[in-house]
């Protein structure tokens, strides 16, 4: 089996990672509200969780 004789350096474990970026977050639309939250999260707008109202908003 193939086993690295040296560790790699910070630079080149930087570089082989340089392609890893993050993806944007996933939106969906509140079916309340309608805006634009990201999923499996409470809308801050309205308070509204799959169709049920979870938190207690200033509104």
């Amino acid at each position: 089996m193939a086993v690295p004789k040296r560790k790699h350096s910070n630079a080149r474990t930087g570089s082989r990672r340089a392609h890893d970026y993050k993806t944007p977050r996933q939106l969906h639309f509140c079916r309340q509200c309608s805006t634009a939250v990201p999923t499996h999260v409470v809308c801050p707008n309205c308070g509204h969780y799959m169709g049920r109202k979870v938190v207690e908003t200033e509104s």
